[in-house]
């Protein structure tokens, strides 16, 4: 997932993403087939989705962080026997923003 570059669709200023049992989800797709599948049901009408293309280092290193909450990568949901999810803990993410290492809660909640 580091290696791979990742399809990222744009949603306003921002990079799509959903929240789901507390964590915000970063979208991404493996191809432009798969964020096809995804822009039928969640783009913006007849208009091509706008997207980034991301190194996966690049969204769980740099993107995450940045967001000041509990935050993952999940790639390819629109397939139901492909897709992955990358959680916000040690391992994938940074320490510093990861949910099992305690800091993340202490960050979030020492604003």
């Amino acid at each position: 997932m580091r290696r791979a570059v990742l399809l990222v669709p744009s949603a306003g200023p921002g990079l799509w993403s959903a929240r789901s049992g507390g964590v915000r989800w970063i979208c991404a797709f493996t191809d432009e087939t798969a964020l096809a599948r995804f822009a039928v049901h969640h783009g913006p009408g007849d208009r091509p989705m706008d997207y980034a293309a991301l190194l996966g280092a690049r969204i769980v290193d740099e993107v995450v962080p940045a967001l000041g909450e509990p935050a993952g990568l999940a790639v390819d949901i629109a397939d139901e026997d492909g897709a992955m999810f990358f959680p916000p803990v040690t391992g994938i993410v940074p320490d510093g923003v990861a949910v099992d290492t305690g800091a993340a809660e202490v960050r979030s909640h020492g604003r």
